[in-house]
């Protein structure tokens, strides 16, 4: 059963999926970014779970990567943005249900993801445990968490405003508090990636040494708006853990039906971890589901 604390999450964050514009709010560069080291190929012709759909911001890039089927799963009300997004994708089998994740039960996917998701919930480490649940036999799973590594200036400074901003109706957060917070990170973040392709390679190591570097170089490809928007979804969950790589390490060693030569975590921009694998095989491979209607 979820905890009240997910599902005040989950609708902070329908507060932020739901006033987007019509469809993704990441580039499918940032999509492949994120799902590597899965590529198209793994994708394609596979039956896809994600857990944690949002408004369906990914799930519109994982369907162009030609799966057999794909199934989004969200606790919020984001869930009806989210069958809209997809449905313009043109995708004709795909389904959105509006469930909690940690409970989700189903048969077993190809492949199932849980991106930016599990740090937000009461209790991220069951999160995982439903994330590889519902990994099929010889499946493959793949998640993405804030680092403890790389964060300390989000955790001393920014975690303190998350803490009042996300008692306060959304429409106050992000406009009198995201957008004004959101310039000056813009400013450093696009100030930095200027100075690194200007600098010598001598300058460039010192420059490596602010804040938030690798993640700086990441985002600041993007216009104010994407900025505005994880300022806004940075300051309006009621909580947010941040995960070090020996915690993530000891779920993977804790799931005995994870096959461990096929386990990896890889540091993403400097302050966050990728982290996956494949489950094992037991006997024949059950029959793979559909996607629900």
């Amino acid at each position: 059963m979820s905890t009240g604390t997910d599902q005040q999450t989950a609708a902070a964050f329908a507060s932020s999926w739901n006033n987007l514009p019509v469809g993704s709010i990441y580039t499918a560069d940032q999509f492949a970014d994120w799902m590597a080291p899965l590529r198209e190929e793994d994708f394609s012709g596979r039956d896809v779970l994600e857990l944690g759909c949002g408004n369906g911001s990914l799930l519109v890039h994982a369907a162009r990567w030609r799966p057999r089927s794909i199934l989004g799963v969200d606790l919020g009300a984001s869930v009806e943005t989210a069958r809209r997004n997809l449905q313009q994708t043109g995708f004709s089998n795909g389904a959105i249900a509006q469930d909690d994740l940690v409970e989700f039960q189903s048969d077993g996917y190809d492949i199932v993801y849980c991106i930016g998701v599990l740090h937000h919930l009461k209790d991220p480490r069951a999160g995982f445990a439903a994330v590889v649940r519902n990994t099929k036999p010889d499946g493959r799973f793949h998640c993405w968490v804030y680092g403890r590594e790389g964060n300390r200036v989000v955790i001393l400074f920014v975690e303190p405003i998350r803490r009042l901003a996300s008692r306060l109706p959304w429409w106050l957060t992000k406009y009198a508090i995201a957008t004004p917070l959101a310039v000056p990170f813009y400013l450093y973040a696009k100030t930095l990636r200027w100075a690194g392709k200007i600098s010598s390679t001598r300058a460039r190591r010192w420059l490596e040494r602010a804040p938030l570097y690798q993640y700086c170089l990441w985002i600041a490809l993007r216009e104010f708006a994407f900025f505005r928007h994880v300022a806004f979804d940075q300051l309006v969950t009621p909580q947010t853990a941040y995960l070090s790589k020996d915690e993530i390490q000891a779920w993977l060693a804790s799931e005995t039906d994870i096959d461990v030569d096929s386990a990896y975590v890889i540091q993403r921009n400097g302050n966050s971890w990728k982290f996956g694998g494949r489950k094992k095989t037991y006997g024949p491979i059950a029959t793979q589901p559909r996607a629900a209607s």
